[in-house]
């Protein structure tokens, strides 16, 4: 068996720990080769300590020092390369000794990392929605030209990719996507204005970091999985579907053109997927792990439609998915702006999707002919999100 090298883009936070778990789940099948962190130096210092990579990237030239002072007092055969920015995040995903990367960095810092890992050859384990909502287009295109996988470690699109495996693309009549509702599936609209960060940040079912907590309350979460879906499986828009699954057994299904269903069920727990990707074709027993899922205690699996007059922003995904090119680059940026001013409370929770609509009215439209595209229209985007939250706080 060769031992894969890995980077791991996000190696801080929550996706990119459990990689690590299940990594020491699997010994003699992965060696970490590359880990770029953010600011949380003292968390990323130990897992350099404790996994050695070659290379070590930080979030600015800042904390190169800092980081540099943390590792003085361990003991390596060889020390780190210790590098910044997203320069330093190309650099690790495209070392000649990786051959899979884990993209799980927050929010849009990863893309170009991961756009030119695929362009050198890499494969990719994709746990950031946002390289596909901002770039599909363009990220497709390079991975198919060099027939590269795009292994999906959302757990959604991971149980989809799993379906697709008993058959075949051209008899898929649908996908549906299972979301669990969040914290505000039963609150009735006219108390959204009363909604705080903390309440916001409760998730019924996983662990995530803010923005993504978030995403899932206002159900812009399954938007943006809508556009990723689009991309990953090549079905338009109207072929995609969303159901509230508040149970959060049944990740995702596919229903094929005879009506037969597919459905992936699994506790729910992010290192299954992350195994999936790191191990496919593979299915594998990691040490120590007890996933298994128990269906006798498993009393009763309910789905229902989501309510998309309480919850805006999953329409406002996929209009900007319908509409396409730039359009969901505009899309994201708006809500990542927007969630981070609910989060300082600078905004009410419900005026997230107005701030999202404000700015798709004035997006470009057109399909990006390069990443520098995107990435403009990602800076304009949330140059002109900021103007509107500032409007409305007024």
């Amino acid at each position: 068996m060769m031992v894969k090298g890995l980077c791991i883009l996000g190696s801080t936070g929550s996706v990119g720990r459990n990689c690590l778990r299940v990594v020491k789940s699997l010994p003699g099948w992965f060696r970490i080769v590359a880990l770029a962190g953010g600011k949380n130096l003292d968390l990323l210092a130990e897992q350099v300590n404790e996994f050695q990579p070659a290379i070590v990237v930080v979030a600015s030239e800042e904390l190169v020092d800092d980081l540099r002072t943390r590792l003085q007092t361990r003991n390596f055969a060889k020390p780190p390369a210790i590098l910044a920015g997203t320069s330093g995040q190309v650099q690790a995903a495209t070392h000649a000794e990786v051959d899979f990367v884990v993209s799980a960095s927050h929010g849009t810092t990863g893309v170009v990392a991961t756009f030119e890992a695929v362009r050198a050859g890499k494969q990719i384990g994709l746990a950031n929605k946002e390289t596909l909502v901002v770039a599909g287009e363009l990220v497709m295109k390079e991975a198919r030209e060099r027939q590269l996988d795009v292994l999906p470690i959302d757990s959604e699109h991971s149980a989809l990719h799993q379906c697709l495996r008993s058959g075949r693309r051209q008899e898929v009549r649908r996908l549906v996507l299972t979301g669990s509702g969040g914290p505000f599936l039963r609150t009735p609209r006219k108390l959204f204005d009363t909604i705080t960060p903390e309440q916001a940040l409760k998730h019924p079912v996983w662990k995530m970091g803010g923005r993504i907590t978030i995403d899932s309350a206002t159900l812009m979460n399954k938007g943006l999985e809508i556009i990723e879906a689009h991309w990953l499986f090549g079905l338009p828009p109207e072929k995609i579907d969303v159901v509230i699954h508040p149970e959060s057994i049944v990740h995702s299904m596919i229903e094929f053109q005879d009506g037969s269903i597919m459905a992936q069920l699994s506790v729910p727990d992010m290192r299954l997927p992350i195994q999936y990707a790191l191990t496919y074709p593979d299915r594998v027993c990691a040490n120590g792990a007890s996933l298994g899922l128990d269906l006798l205690t498993t009393r009763r699996l309910r789905f229902m439609p989501p309510d998309t007059r309480r919850f805006v922003c999953l329409g406002l995904a996929r209009e900007a998915l319908v509409e396409g090119g730039l359009m969901p680059c505009a899309l994201n940026a708006a809500d990542e702006v927007a969630v981070e001013a609910f989060l300082t409370r600078r905004l009410k929770f419900q005026d997230i999707p107005r701030v999202i609509e404000e700015v798709m009215h004035t997006a470009p439209r057109g399909h990006p002919g390069s990443l520098d595209e995107v990435l403009s229209c990602d800076r304009e985007s949330r140059r002109r999100a900021a103007e509107v939250v500032r409007r409305i706080q007024k």
